[in-house]
């Protein structure tokens, strides 16, 4: 692709690095074909390639608009065109740059402007959301309809009797998983025990940034990120823990990306790029364990699973067919599905912010999931957990708490 960035931009670490992103793409489309709203939308300005003519615009200098700020918003960041991509076009991050360029040109309105900083304050004050979560706990039999759906009902934690092992991961715990679901992390615990890690968790744990990168806020999510970093450094540079770990893919991938989002940071890119690498998801590392020998004694085991795998695991982490196998190790029972490459419609904050869409999107997933009358629908993210619970009775769960 022939491009003519403006000078200015051209000379950024940014502009350079968008250009090179650009020239990679040979335009053949099969990032459509795999793209979720272009699924749905059929609009080729709603798939990957219209998106990239649309940011290379931009870039060279045409003026955007609202309509071009909505095409952005519309993407969910799932990556699932960047695995089907025949050239590699690193289709994420020319997203990030292209939608800073038009967020900084095309002032949003201010509901939509409100709407990100309510979003920001409520989901990453631990505190003010769980009373909130409370009060809508209390609430819930008095609403109805979709407002009654979107509330998680209160979600048991489980008895967690972790003894010190030799071999310790740092457990990092996310925004609003402890709130939704704590027993995720209880039986993250309780599974690395039983296989001779001891799980520490940070002082101070903070959001891992992934929410105030999708909600507008880079420079407030790269400051998370160093933040997180000063916190987790003293034990990783000391060789304290092996792994970095969480138990939402989201937050896996948001970190595995520190390295990338900061590597013109002359301060702190040598600490992302190995903050990065020491990053492992549970999966891996259970996997790793019981390669060496270990066993994974059985769980409930016998249940008929129909397994989501997000798109931040299979897409942005490049995970695939690791928690399958640990599933059926341990009884249970995995049902194929049509469509598991496509997202579920959460994508962080898209469920909020593009509701009509994302409905659409569970809907589909749904029909799919369900097309095999599983006993329970597992998966590896938060986000994805709650969005689909709300659209079905069927029980949703992390796989984590399926083994112990």
């Amino acid at each position: 692709m022939k491009t003519r960035l403006v000078e200015a931009l051209r000379r950024s670490p940014e502009g350079a690095e968008a250009e090179k992103i650009l020239r990679s793409c040979v335009h053949c489309g099969f990032c459509n074909a795999t793209c979720p709203t272009y699924q749905l939308l059929g609009d080729e300005l709603d798939g990957p390639r219209g998106r990239i003519y649309l940011i290379k615009q931009v870039l060279e200098g045409s003026e955007p608009g609202r309509q071009t700020q909505l095409h952005l918003d519309r993407c969910l960041s799932c990556r699932n065109c960047e695995t089907t991509c025949p050239s590699g076009v690193q289709y994420s991050r020319l997203l990030e740059i292209g939608r800073e360029q038009v967020n900084r040109r095309v002032p949003r309105p201010l509901g939509e402007r409100l709407g990100c900083a309510v979003l920001r304050r409520l989901l990453l004050q631990r505190r003010l959301f769980n009373a909130l979560l409370g009060l809508g706990r209390v609430l819930r039999p008095l609403l109805g309809g979709r407002l009654k759906a979107a509330i998680p009902q209160p979600a048991p934690t489980l008895a967690v009797q972790a003894r010190p092992h030799l071999r310790k991961v740092l457990l990092v715990p996310g925004c609003v998983q402890p709130g939704l679901r704590p027993a995720i992390d209880d039986a993250a615990r309780i599974i690395f025990d039983r296989l001779g890690i001891e799980c520490l968790t940070p002082e101070g744990a903070r959001c891992c940034g992934a929410l105030e990168h999708h909600l507008d806020a880079g420079h407030q999510a790269l400051a998370r990120a160093r933040t997180n970093i000063d916190a987790w450094w003293p034990r990783i540079v000391s060789g304290e823990v092996e792994a970095l770990c969480m138990t939402a893919s989201g937050c896996g991938v948001m970190i595995r990306d520190y390295a990338r989002l900061l590597a013109h940071d002359p301060d702190y890119a040598d600490k992302a790029r190995r903050v990065s690498e020491r990053y492992r998801d549970p999966a891996e590392i259970v996997t790793a364990i019981l390669a060496e020998g270990r066993s994974l004694a059985p769980g409930q085991g016998g249940q008929r699973i129909a397994l989501h795998p997000p798109c931040t695991l299979q897409h942005g982490l490049r995970l695939r067919n690791v928690i399958e196998p640990l599933l059926e190790a341990c009884g249970h029972t995995l049902l194929p599905f049509r469509e598991s490459h496509l997202c579920c419609g959460s994508a962080g904050t898209y469920a909020i912010t593009q509701k009509s869409l994302s409905r659409r999107l569970r809907e589909r997933k749904l029909g799919h999931l369900l097309a095999g009358r599983p006993e329970v629908i597992a998966t590896a993210n938060i986000g994805c957990l709650i969005h689909l619970q709300a659209g079905t009775e069927t029980p949703v769960r992390h796989w984590l708490e399926l083994l112990v």
